[in-house]
């Protein structure tokens, strides 16, 4: 489907605002990066040469029976190295980047966690002995995600119920908006405890849960661009030549009323970052021992003394909503012209 000259042109005032475009493309990179943390942050190797055969722990699972061990378990690939290599063996490996497990212990290490920064640990461990580098960047990689498909969710859900309000108008109208007010009185917080005590707490269940919330304040704005639309002669026209309610909701209605979407897009997902992570830092979030930048918050909270642990989380999360922002801001001026290129 060709673009309308009018989307362009947005696109070109957005590109504009360089600020916004250059958040733009560093939240992209750094999101795209981040889907490759399950192997280029990890301790399994990327490549093994064991005895002359190779092998790729990254990829695929080993037992250790595969390089002469007990059990069908896999292996703790450091140590496999380093005791094949105290014994002699033929063996070769190229580790990841950031050789690290999030979910892992370094038990190495002399004295009680957290450590602090050093040359294997840049950013230090967390209070449990894991890299706290590796699992920040699973933790951007899970709260991005959660964030993207809940605020697709919840977009998808207000234009749907906004735009059915509208549309229909009248009692309907009425009778949607006693609903919505009742719905929202509902109390978000004690609903995720119950839910979570009752079912535990999935990353699944809970985008579930937040979603069914996250869709209210977007479907008054699409319920009023609906109002507003149901009036304009061209949709007056479809009407009298006999146009289906399909085809004036989706093709003459819709596209003219997703201003509201484009612009609210980007604050939807800064929301649904700061929501997973004061419910991680409450407790009330993702299950442990999943990264999470709230849970590592909550940790520099009880270990005032480890003043690393707060301050790298702080600083990325200060920096992925300081992205978010502007790229927002830069939305909001392209929709708006009249606003002018404010980061020019």
């Amino acid at each position: 489907m060709a673009l309308s000259q009018e989307t362009k042109n947005r696109f070109k005032r957005f590109q504009k605002t360089k600020w916004a475009w250059y958040s733009l493309i560093a939240l992209v990179l750094c999101y795209g990066a981040s889907l490759t943390s399950p192997w280029l942050v990890n301790d399994e190797p990327l490549i093994l040469k064991w005895e002359g055969s190779y092998y790729f722990p990254a990829f695929a699972h080993y037992s250790e029976k595969d390089f002469g061990g007990t059990y069908q378990t896999e292996p703790d690939y450091p140590k496999l190295i380093e005791d094949a290599r105290i014994e002699g063996l033929n063996v070769w490996a190229l580790m990841p980047p950031i050789p690290h497990d999030p979910l892992k212990a370094d038990l190495s290490l002399e004295g009680a966690p957290p450590f602090p920064p050093s040359g294997d640990h840049w950013l230090g461990t967390d209070a449990n002995g894991r890299d706290i580098l590796s699992r920040l960047i699973h933790g951007f990689r899970i709260c991005m995600s959660f964030s993207l498909l809940l605020t697709l969710l919840g977009t998808f859900l207000g234009i749907v119920i906004g735009g059915i309000q509208g549309y229909l108008g009248g009692w309907w109208d009425t009778a949607f908006q006693r609903g919505i007010e009742i719905w929202s009185s509902l109390p978000f917080l004690y609903v995720v405890i119950l839910i979570g005590s009752i079912y535990g707490r999935s990353f699944v269940l809970l985008m579930a849960i937040m979603a069914v919330f996250n869709w209210i304040s977007l479907s008054y704005y699409m319920r009023g661009e609906f109002l507003k639309l149901r009036s304009v002669p061209y949709v007056r026209a479809a009407k009298m030549l006999g146009m289906s309610h399909r085809h004036l909701f989706f093709r003459e209605m819709l596209p003219n009323a997703m201003t509201p979407v484009v612009t609210l897009f980007p604050f939807t997902l800064i929301g649904g970052i700061g929501s997973l992570t004061s419910l991680d830092f409450l407790g009330f979030g993702l299950q442990p021992p999943t990264p999470s930048w709230g849970e590592l918050m909550a940790q520099g909270l009880n270990n005032l003394y480890a003043p690393w642990i707060s301050v790298s989380t702080v600083f990325a999360l200060f920096v992925t909503l300081l992205l978010a922002t502007f790229v927002g801001e830069g939305v909001r001026d392209a929709m708006d012209p009249k606003s002018g290129d404010r980061y020019e």
